[in-house]
This record gives C-alpha cells, structure tokens and sequence, in this order.
C-alpha cells in the first residue's frame, strides 16, 4: 500500500501532502486520502505533472463529475496571450474569480469540489488563495450564530459579475454556463457538511438578497461574513509551480484567484465534482 506524508499547513485547515504519485493510487491509498481529505479539505500535491486525462480520472474517484475538464487560462487556442480588455469575455471571468467564492453554489446544485492543476504559471502572483468557511462559523460570536441560522441568501453569478462591472454579452466569448440561470437558487448562510456533520457559513461573491433585509442591509451583513472568514489563521494563499495539483472542498472552503502580470500567460486546469443533490440542492424560490 502506498505511504504518504501529511503536513499541516500554518492555517485552521489545509496540509502538503507528498511520497505519492496521483496517477497510480491503488484504492486503500486513496481511501486514506479521501478521509485525509475530509480532514484538511484542502489538499496541496506539488510535483504531480499530471496530464489533462489523468486530472480527470483523479477527480472522478470523489465522485461523478459536474464538468471534466476546463482551461482557467488568458492563452487563445493558437497560443497567444489574451490582451487584458475588460470587454473580453474570458478575462471577465477570469478577473471575476478574483472574488472570494464557492463553486456552483449558482447552480440548482452546488459542487462537492474540485481538482485544480497547474501548466504554466506567471513569474509572480497568481496564486490561489481558500478561506474557512467552517473556522469562519466556529469564530462567531453567539448572538450573530443565532442570525444566521434563520438566513439565506441568493446566489447568482450574473449578479456578481455585474457587481464586478462585468455585463456579459450575448455574442460574447463567454456567456454560457452558470451565466445562462435565470432563477437564482435560494440558499441558507448556514449548512452542514454532509459527511463530517460539522457547521460552516455559505456566504462569497455570487450570495445577495438575504429575504425580509433591506437590499443596502443584506450588501453589508453578507461582506462583514466574508471579512470576518477571511482573516488568519483562517486563510491560505497557494503560489504555484507548474506541475501541482490540488482537490479542495468546495462545501467548506472559499477560494479566490490573485492578480498578476496578464502579458504573462498562466494556463490551469479545473475538473469540478459534482455535489450530492440529497445535499447539495437549492431550487429557485
């Protein structure tokens, strides 16, 4: 059986995980991965180099799949670097990621999680960075626990990208998935994990309109979630090398990507894992 060595990282979650190839995990392996997983909910691989193929068996064996494989890249198919023109569609999404956010929640069902690889990166910045939602619950004080347990709010990524001061076009070079929901789910800022049964706050970017707050009310409760969740110890920012690899929780953690040089290219790879609808479901309301 294959051995592993876990190391904590200096956060309230997340761990280096090293002496393994993702490639050729026999099935006890990763079954004390996946436990590892549930543990640290985020996972940091370096020197994995997998290809796009092998990406996407490893993040089958979470569970079934939302989407296999999409590039997170301002490189064109023909190779060149995007100009940063905030008409771009791609960029758009791109600078729109920058937000702090969990996958999906958009979505009638939100992601489980997420394997995120990367190819090329920039010579500076770019990193990814993850908050706790689950710390970010647990550091509450008691009387803002007992509000938020009887709210939710909205999600929709056409509104957070218009908060971003990106309108997507219809003839433009992004405008289909997740762009395209035209009842936004409802859901509440509290949410159990349904394998750890632990609490955590569902709150990002794509959250607005708590129901029975004034618009301007519900804006700034929801921000002073964010604020409080992402502060040390409860954060990590990732600076990649090219050939690591990740699989975070996408019902415990927030994530964003950073700023940098966009003259300079940086191509990642994400296959994101679909959610349980017994859990993971929020109609519209």
């Amino acid at each position: 059986m294959t051995d592993f060595h876990v190391a904590p990282l200096d956060a309230s979650f997340g761990a280096v995980v090293t002496g393994l190839k993702l490639a050729d995990l026999d099935d006890a392996a990763f079954s004390r991965l996946y436990d590892t997983w549930l543990e640290y909910a985020l996972l940091v691989f370096p020197d994995q180099h997998l290809s796009n193929d092998q990406q996407v068996e490893f993040a089958t064996r979470f569970g079934e799949l939302e989407f296999d494989l999409v590039a997170i890249s301002n490189v064109k198919k023909d190779g060149s670097v995007r100009v940063e023109d905030d008409a771009d569609g791609v960029i758009q999404v791109l600078k729109g990621n920058m937000g702090w956010h969990c996958d999906s929640t958009y979505m009638p069902v939100q992601a489980k999680g997420a394997v995120f690889t990367a190819h090329v990166v920039p010579s500076s910045r770019g990193e990814t960075g993850w908050a706790d939602l689950r710390a970010g619950y647990d550091a509450l004080d008691a009387a803002t626990k007992e509000k938020v347990a009887t709210l939710s709010a909205y999600h929709s990524l056409r509104y957070s990208q218009k908060k971003a001061g990106f309108t997507p076009k219809a003839d433009g070079d992004y405008n289909g998935y997740g762009l395209d929901v035209q009842d936004p789910p409802l859901r509440p800022l509290v949410k159990t994990h349904p394998e750890t049964g632990r609490k955590s706050l569902l709150i990002g970017r794509h959250a607005y309109g708590i129901p029975g707050m004034d618009p301007a009310e519900s804006e700034a409760f929801l921000k002073s979630l964010v604020d409080h969740t992402c502060q040390p110890p409860r954060v990590y920012h990732h600076r990649w090398t090219a050939g690591d690899a990740v699989v975070w929780d996408n019902r415990r953690l927030l994530h964003q990507s950073c700023p940098w040089d966009m003259t300079q290219a940086r191509v990642m790879y994400h296959a994101r894992i679909a959610g349980d609808p017994a859990s993971e479901f929020a109609g519209p309301n």
